[in-house]
This record gives structure tokens, C-alpha cells and sequence, in this order.
């Protein structure tokens, strides 16, 4: 894999999300031994920028890089010289200027990663980038690790119903995993209200519906996402619980799916809004398994990213 950046899918090929999936297989091996090392990036220097609230991403992307023996750093905004005005651009070449030769970005500005991206090989630095997350853009790293779960418990993506449902409008995560799971051959449904279901996918090979009964019929996979209420600045919806109503999944609704369907959320989940607690907590749900294949996954993209192939097993 050439690939220096990791900024979406969109762009890539079905061998690169194969290439990613079957190497976070043999990371998942590691992560299972008792001593959960190896020396795969000894002496790499991967630096977290986080402008925006995480938990499950940032810390899998530290555990990942720590789990191979890298040099971990971490940005903390609030308390950067970027609250005194810095900009991206600035904090980036500072601190290559330190060593550190992968950033992993989450910014609440589409397109803030590649913008990043554009500036390694420049000033006499040169370094890796990777999208941890971009305003309303793409989310690949997610994409990746719930496709690793959905082929994990399925055998394959290729023939899989899968339906997402929510507010993907204002979800990134939501584009990832049309652009990856489209490339991968899944049979796609996306569900929302009219005012959250972006007509950008209309143009797409996917299925859109405003009915949440009929979206779910007949899933081997369904998805759930929240409302990012702090990306909404308008009357979106009536109410949220009108919402929970109509979009929410429960026990009843989740029954209209395969009878083996498997539920998925990326996380945070709005309990009782867009799920609710015996589904989130049944025998049905991989929320949890798909934050544990998020450090495997993340493990995967910084190897290669780094060049882990080219040094210690």
C-alpha cells in the first residue's frame, strides 16, 4: 500500500479496504496475547490533534500507536497556544518540527485533515495524516472498523443488507460507511426524516426511506446514529421524542430485521432517543466488539501509514 494519508473512502479501492481489513485480523491476534506489544513502530512518532470532544477514537488511536511501540503525543486545544490564535497550519509544522511523523486529526472544518495533509513535504518536513473525523465529511477509520465487525460476525460484506438510521444529515460517520460499504458491495438503506436524509446519496446506489419499519425489514445489519444536536442550528425536528417514536430502535422494531441481525451504534449513544437500553444491551448488539476492533483497525492504517511493513515484525 503507497497510500501517505488516510483523509476518506471515497477515493479508495476495494484491495486498500481488503489490504486495511485483513491487516487489522492479525493486529486483533496481537491484541488478544497476554503481553500486548509489538515493535512494529519503534521509533515513529505519532501526535494526536483533537479539536473536537472524543473518547472511543482518541483513545484507540493512542492505545493503537503505544500497542506498537510508538512515541505518543497529545494536543490538548484548550490548553495549545491555538486558543491564543495559532493557526492549523503553525501548530502542525511546530510540532514536526519536534519529530513527530503522523498527525491524527479530528477538527469540527471539512476538509481540515487534507488541508494538513497538503503541507507534509513542504518546509522540509514530511509526515502522515489521518482523518479522525471532519466536521460533516468523512469518518474513515469508523467506516473501516464497523466493516471489520459486520464481516467479523457476517463472513463477507459483499450481499449484506445494511441499514442505517438516523441523523445523517450532520453524520460523517454515515459517509464513510456508504462510500466503504458501496465499494464493498453491501446492499445499502438509508432511513431519516426528510430534514436529516442528505440528498447528496440520492445519486448513489442506495435505498432512501422516511419509514423506519419498512428501512429495517428483512437487515442482516442495522445501524443506529445520534442526533448531533451540536451540529443542528435550525428546527431540524418537532421533538426528540417524536424522533425516538418514529427513528428510535427497540425490541419491537429490531424484530422486523433478520432474525440474526446484528446491531451496531458508533458511539456516544443517546439512550432512549435513537436506541433503546434492551437493544443497546442484548444479545443482538456489537457495540462493544466494535470498539475493541477500532484499536485493531487503527493499529492496521498506522503500520501501513508508517511503514511498519518495511521494519519489525
Amino acid at each position: 500500500m503507497k497510500r501517505k494519508h488516510l483523509l476518506g473512502l471515497q477515493d479508495a479501492t476495494r484491495e486498500e479496504i481488503e489490504t486495511w481489513l485483513e491487516t487489522a485480523d492479525a493486529m486483533r491476534e496481537v491484541l488478544a496475547r497476554p503481553i500486548k506489544k509489538t515493535p512494529a513502530l519503534r521509533g515513529q512518532s505519532v501526535c494526536t490533534l483533537f479539536f473536537e470532544p472524543s473518547t472511543r477514537t482518541r483513545a484507540s488511536f493512542e492505545m493503537a500507536a503505544k500497542t506498537m511501540s510508538a512515541d505518543t503525543s497529545s494536543l490538548t486545544v484548550a490548553a495549545s497556544s491555538v486558543s491564543k490564535g495559532e493557526t492549523l497550519k503553525d501548530t502542525l509544522l511546530t510540532l514536526a518540527a519536534m519529530g513527530a511523523k503522523c498527525f491524527v486529526i479530528r477538527h469540527s472544518s471539512s476538509g481540515a485533515p487534507e488541508l494538513a495533509a497538503s503541507y507534509s513535504g513542504k518546509f522540509g518536513f514530511d509526515f502522515s495524516v489521518v482523518n479522525a473525523g471532519d466536521g460533516q465529511h468523512e469518518h474513515p477509520t469508523q467506516g473501516l472498523l464497523d466493516m471489520m465487525t459486520m464481516r467479523e460476525h457476517k463472513g463477507q460484506i459483499e450481499g449484506l443488507n445494511v441499514c442505517i438510521i438516523g441523523d445523517l444529515l450532520h453524520s460523517r460517520v454515515a459517509r464513510s460507511n456508504v462510500f466503504g460499504l458501496l465499494t464493498m458491495g453491501a446492499n445499502l438503506t438509508l432511513c431519516g426524516p426528510h430534514t436529516l436524509l442528505p440528498q447528496e446519496f440520492s445519486a448513489m446506489n442506495v435505498k432512501m426511506t422516511t419509514n423506519a419499519d419498512e428501512a429495517v425489514e428483512g437487515a442482516d445489519v442495522v445501524m443506529t446514529l445520534r442526533l448531533q444536536n451540536e451540529r443542528m442550528n435550525g428546527a431540524y425536528l418537532p421533538s426528540v421524542r417524536e424522533f425516538a417514536r418514529l427513528y428510535g430502535i427497540n425490541a419491537q422494531r429490531l424484530k422486523r430485521a433478520k432474525p440474526d441481525a446484528i446491531l451496531m451504534h458508533p458511539g456516544p449513544i443517546n439512550r432512549g432517543v435513537e436506541i433503546s437500553d434492551e437493544v443497546a444491551d442484548g444479545a443482538q448488539s456489537v457495540i462493544l466488539n466494535q470498539v475493541t476492533n477500532g484499536v485493531a483497525v487503527r493499529m492496521a492504517v498506522l503500520y501501513h501509514l508508517l511503514g511498519g511493513n518495511e521494519g519489525n515484525e
